[in-house]
C-alpha cells in the first residue's frame, strides 16, 4: 500500500523543527489472557495424545483421546487473533503486506528451524521410508515451509511441522483477507459463521461417499493419499481460519461483561465433552476439521470476554506455558523421541516418574526454547529486515 503523500510546504522557512506525525497508528489492543490460558491445555492435550494411554486421565480420557482438534482448534484461533490485533490497523491504513509478513517471519521462523536442527537426526530414518527423489523433495519443501502441500510428505522430519505450512498459507492471504469490505452487522456475520462452517463440511462429506482410499472404517490410523490431502494439506484448512477471523468480527459486537459470552462458554465446553464422549462414533474425517467450529467459536467468544472462565484460565501458570505453547508444540514429537531413544531416564533412575517426568521436560524444553532462541531470534530477524528496508 503506498503511502500518503506528505503536503508541500510553504516557500517560507519556519521559524522552528517542524514535527511530522507518523502515520495514524491503531491504539494497542487489551491483552487476552485467557486464549493465551487456554493454549496451554491445548498444547498439552497434543502431547498426552500423541505419547499418552487416554485412560490413564479418568473422566478426561475423552478430551485426551479426541486430542487431535486440538491443531483444528488453533487454527481458527489463529484466524482470531490476527484478526483481533490487525483489524483496527487494516480499517485506518496502517498495515502493510511487508511489514505484516516480516512480523510473522520473524516471530515464527526461529524456533521451526531450530525444532528442524534439533531432529536432524531423524533424517536417517526418513531416507529409509521414502524414495532418492521424494527424500531430496522433502529436504527442499521442509524448510520452505512447503511441506504440507505434498501428501507424502506433510510429516516429513518433523511430524507436527506441516501445521506451519498452513499457517504460512494463511499469513499469505491475511493482508489481502483482512482489508476486504466487512460485514457491519451482527446478523450477517452470523450468516457469514454458518456458511464458512458448512463450506468446512464440503470435501470430508465428499470423502465419506467415494471413500476414494478404500477403507472400510476411516479413523486416524488411516494413512491413504487422499485421507493424508484431507488431513493436512492447507487448503482443506482454510475455512477454520476464515471462521476464526469472522468470530474476531462477530467479537466486536459483544460487550467483553456480557452474560452471553459466559453462556456460550459453558455450552461450549460442556458440548466439547460430550461430543468427544462419542467421538470415536463420529465421522472421523468430520471431526478432524470442521465439525465442531461452532463449539470453538463458543469458548473463544467467553475467554475473549470477562468472566469466571475467563479468569481461570488466565491464571499465571496458564500463561507462563501458553505463550511457549508454539515451542512446545514443534519440539514434543521428536524431543520426546529422542529423549527415550538416549535412554536417560533409564540410566538416570527418573523412570519411575514416567511418563510424568517426560511432560515436564517437555515443557522445561519449550519454557527455555522460548527464551533462549524464540526471543533473540525474533530480534535479530527483526533487525536484519528493518535494516534490509532501510537500505533499499
Amino acid at each position: 500500500m503506498p503511502a500518503p503523500a506528505v503536503p508541500a510546504t510553504a516557500p517560507q522557512a519556519p521559524a522552528r523543527p517542524v514535527l511530522l506525525k507518523p502515520a495514524a497508528t491503531a491504539p494497542r489492543k487489551s491483552q487476552l489472557p485467557a486464549l493465551t490460558g487456554i493454549r496451554c491445555f491445548a498444547a498439552l492435550n497434543l502431547v498426552f495424545f500423541h505419547f499418552a494411554d487416554p485412560r490413564s486421565f479418568g473422566p478426561l480420557s475423552p478430551i485426551v483421546n479426541g486430542g487431535y482438534i486440538s491443531v483444528s482448534f488453533f487454527l481458527l484461533l489463529s484466524g482470531f487473533i490476527l484478526t483481533y490485533n490487525y483489524a483496527d490497523r487494516a480499517r485506518q491504513g496502517a498495515l502493510t503486506a511487508r511489514s505484516f509478513w516480516s512480523a510473522r517471519f520473524s516471530r515464527l521462523y526461529p524456533v521451526y528451524a531450530f525444532s528442524l536442527l534439533l531432529s536432524v537426526g531423524v533424517l536417517t530414518l526418513e531416507v529409509q521410508s521414502h524414495t532418492r527423489f521424494d527424500f531430496g523433495l522433502g529436504l527442499v519443501l521442509t524448510p520452505l515451509l512447503l511441506q504440507g502441500w505434498h501428501p507424502l510428505l506433510t510429516n516429513f522430519w518433523n511430524t507436527p511441522a506441516w501445521t506451519m505450512s498452513t499457517e504460512a498459507f494463511f499469513y499469505l492471504l491475511f493482508p489481502w483477507l483482512i482489508t476486504r469490505r466487512r460485514p457491519r452487522q451482527a446478523r450477517t456475520i452470523l450468516l457469514i459463521l454458518l456458511g464458512v462452517w458448512l463450506s468446512s463440511l464440503v470435501l470430508p462429506a465428499l470423502y465419506m461417499h467415494f471413500n476414494p482410499d478404500g477403507d472400510v472404517h476411516p479413523d486416524r490410523y488411516s494413512t491413504g493419499v487422499w485421507m493424508r490431502a484431507l488431513k493436512f494439506m492447507p487448503l482443506q484448512h482454510l475455512p477454520s481460519f476464515l471462521f476464526g477471523m469472522a468470530l474476531g468480527f462477530l467479537n466486536e459486537k459483544i460487550r467483553p461483561e456480557s452474560r452471553k459470552r459466559l453462556a456460550a462458554g459453558l455450552i461450549a465446553f460442556a458440548s466439547l465433552y460430550l461430543v468427544l464422549c462419542v467421538g470415536d462414533r463420529l465421522p472421523y474425517v468430520m471431526m478432524h476439521d470442521g465439525l465442531l467450529m461452532p463449539l470453538f467459536g463458543g469458548v473463544i467468544l467467553c475467554l475473549a470476554g470477562r468472566n469466571r472462565i475467563a479468569w481461570f484460565f488466565g491464571l499465571l501458570p496458564f500463561i507462563a506455558i501458553g505463550e511457549a505453547s508454539y515451542c512446545l508444540y514443534l519440539l514434543h514429537f521428536n524431543l520426546w523421541t529422542m529423549l527415550h531413544d538416549s535412554h536417560f531416564l533409564e540410566k538416570s533412575g527418573l523412570i519411575v516418574f514416567d511418563p510424568w517426568i517426560s511432560y515436564l521436560l517437555l515443557i522445561v524444553a519449550a519454557l527455555l526454547t522460548k527464551r533462549f532462541i524464540e526471543r533473540p531470534g525474533r530480534s535479530w530477524i527483526a533487525r536484519r529486515l528493518s535494516s534490509g528496508s532501510a537500505g533499499a
